[in-house]
């Protein structure tokens, strides 16, 4: 479909009518929310999960390899069972969080599906107390190696792992406790409007104008964003709080000496690998982040930005509206440039109504890819707008989708792959569709803002989801002093965003409670440097690409299709690289600083006077 130039407060919402932008059919997992096969489902789990409880709770140190096996399947096949009735109902209640029935369907599920799984819990707890000689010995049962590397992962926690009735208790409180003030966070975000020019916008709406090629809106959506956010900050901050609370006391209980190290542990990733990446990226924040803003602010025509500039058009930007169907055959024929496979995947996305993508009030605002369950498939699900930055966050969500797809092969228990290697296949994707845009453009002007726009998408991949994680780490250790008032936690704020972005950006008074719509800080601490993690990954992993095309497909396949199956260091083997090699990270980064490099570049070439 052609696209279109459009400008201000309209541009967005012709770009969505003329794309007929496509929603997502969840029948493939449920027919209804009150359907009959989804109330056989949630009875029918719990009778399984009483039965495998009844036979095995107190046994499972006893069984043999083949047994022990066996159980596993069971547990895996419930297990599945479980998260399709998770996925269908906090799917339905991501397009209507508005909505007080649709909100009680998802809760109603999530509460059911916690005393069923409940149930199920004894299996972990004894089986990480089986002595390592007596379960390597099981081990060599076909059946229950198999399940090796879920094991190997279950008992990675084994140090941390508490009673059983109070494993019990934490499990089941979540859904009155952590779960319900997530909830809270999402129903409050969801009924937010932010008022632009006599319109009440959605929080997507108004943060997709901060990239408006008129400054005026950018401007007054920046400010309404602010201004509203500062008047719920007390709700948002009673939030934040409680939920450091929440984590610091069952770090304490556990014995997590640091915030970070539980998510370093479910990421299966080292705390010192972790540290090199935090400490390389801040390191280099003058030579990418400050360096590339001051840049910009002079090819804007001052000395400093204002925030809301900061995502802003260049001036040679044409700020054109690409159409849905562009944008899909965009980010597939990139795909299919690399692998044929991959893009035949990600065609289904398009083919079966596997994506919802339009703005609409009472939707989750941002995009994610879902995976449900292995004997179904992922959604996705965006707010797609028109904007180039649309189109890279529908290659960087199909990534994840098509990930998810090929490591379905390893089973419920093995498929889900850690957050710092599930962000590889996105970010991939994301370069896969930069580079086939940046090869076929010829127009000098077009290339550098292309470039420019790359360039953006990393910093924000890369020094903002760190200076987030800073943010994260400030709070959460100072609230082991005591509870942090709405106006300290906007100083955190505004200190790592200035120290991060650099001095080229002033920060006006609305902006410090602009922490407040971060959703990764609610839903999932500490899960923003995976975005770090993946980026410089990627731009490793692409230069061995370029470098030597020949047999990279099929090792990069074979890597998806790992799932969590494998750790980072085996993922990586194949391709000469190590995560734990300090110098991996400076590879990554010098990516970055070389794009840099040639728009300071290109800059000073067209502000040199001409020779005569």
């Amino acid at each position: 479909m052609a696209a279109r130039r459009a400008r201000g407060l309209d541009s967005a919402a012709e770009a969505r009518d003329d794309a007929a932008l496509p929603g997502w059919d969840l029948s493939d997992l449920y027919p209804a929310p009150d359907s009959d096969e989804l109330q056989h489902d949630l009875e029918q789990a719990a009778v399984a999960a009483e039965l495998l409880h009844e036979e095995f709770a107190g046994r499972v140190a006893d069984l043999d390899g083949a047994a022990l096996g066996g159980l596993i399947a069971r547990y895996e096949a419930i297990q599945e069972t479980l998260e399709r009735l998770t996925s269908y109902a906090y799917l339905v209640y991501c397009t209507a969080m508005d909505d007080a029935e649709t909100a009680q369907f998802f809760q109603t599920v999530r509460e059911e599906t916690t005393v069923t799984s409940s149930r199920l819990l004894f299996l972990t707890l004894e089986l990480n107390r089986i002595e390592d000689a007596a379960l390597t010995a099981k081990l060599q049962a076909p059946a229950l190696a198999r399940y090796a590397p879920w094991v190997r992962d279950v008992r990675a926690f084994r140090p941390f792992q508490l009673s059983d009735e109070v494993e019990r208790l934490l499990h089941e409180k979540q859904v009155a406790g952590r779960a319900a003030w997530m909830r809270l966070f999402d129903e409050t975000m969801a009924a937010l409007r932010f008022p632009v020019r006599g319109e009440a916008l959605t929080s997507a709406d108004a943060l997709n104008l901060l990239s408006d090629k008129d400054r005026k809106v950018r401007k007054e959506a920046a400010q309404a964003l602010g201004t509203v956010l500062g008047e719920n900050v007390r709700t948002f901050a009673l939030i934040t709080n409680t939920l450091a609370k929440d984590k610091e006391i069952e770090d304490q209980w556990r014995g997590f000496e640091r915030p970070i190290s539980a998510r370093n542990l479910g990421n299966r990733v080292e705390d010192e690998v972790v540290d090199a990446l935090i400490a390389a990226v801040e390191a280099s924040a003058p030579r990418l982040a400050h360096r590339y803003y001051a840049l910009k602010a002079r090819w804007m025509g001052g000395d400093r930005l204002d925030y809301w500039d900061r995502t802003a058009p260049l001036p040679e930007d044409d700020d054109r509206l690409i159409g849905w169907d562009e944008a899909a055959e965009t980010v597939l024929t990139a795909y299919r440039a690399f692998s044929p496979e991959l893009a035949a995947i990600g065609r289904r996305f398009f083919e079966n109504d596997w994506i919802d993508a339009p703005v609409r009030h009472g939707k989750s605002p941002g995009a994610f890819a879902h995976p449900t369950v292995p004997g179904a498939h992922p959604y996705l699900l965006l707010n797609y707008q028109g904007k180039t930055r649309d189109v890279m966050i529908l290659a960087h969500e199909l990534g994840h989708g098509v990930h998810q797809v090929l490591a379905g092969g390893q089973g419920l228990l093995m498929a889900e792959t850690p957050l710092t290697l599930a962000e590889t296949a996105s970010v991939f994707g994301e370069q896969l569709t930069f580079r086939a845009l940046l090869d076929a453009e010829s127009d000098p002007v077009r290339r550098r803002v292309m470039l420019a726009g790359k360039v953006e998408d990393m910093l924000n991949t890369v020094v903002r989801q760190v200076a987030f994680c800073a943010f994260e780490r400030r709070v959460h250790e100072e609230r082991r002093s005591g509870e942090l008032t709405p106006d300290r936690l906007s100083e955190h704020w505004l200190a790592v965003q200035s120290e991060s972005l650099g001095p080229a950006l002033r920060f006006h008074d609305e902006y410090q409670h602009y922490w407040t719509y971060i959703p990764h800080f609610i839903h999932a601490p500490f899960y923003v440097y995976a975005y770090a993690f993946g980026e410089c990954l990627v731009n490793a992993l692409y230069a061995v690409y370029r470098a030597e095309p020949e047999g990279f497909e099929q090792k990069y396949l074979d890597m998806l299709r790992a799932g969590g199956s494998l750790r980072h260091r085996e993922l990586l083997a194949p391709f000469g690289l190590d995560a734990s090699d300090p110098a991996f990270w400076s590879r990554g980064l010098d990516v970055i600083a070389g794009f840099v490099d040639e728009l300071e570049a290109a800059f000073q070439g067209e502000r040199s006077p001409t020779p005569a």
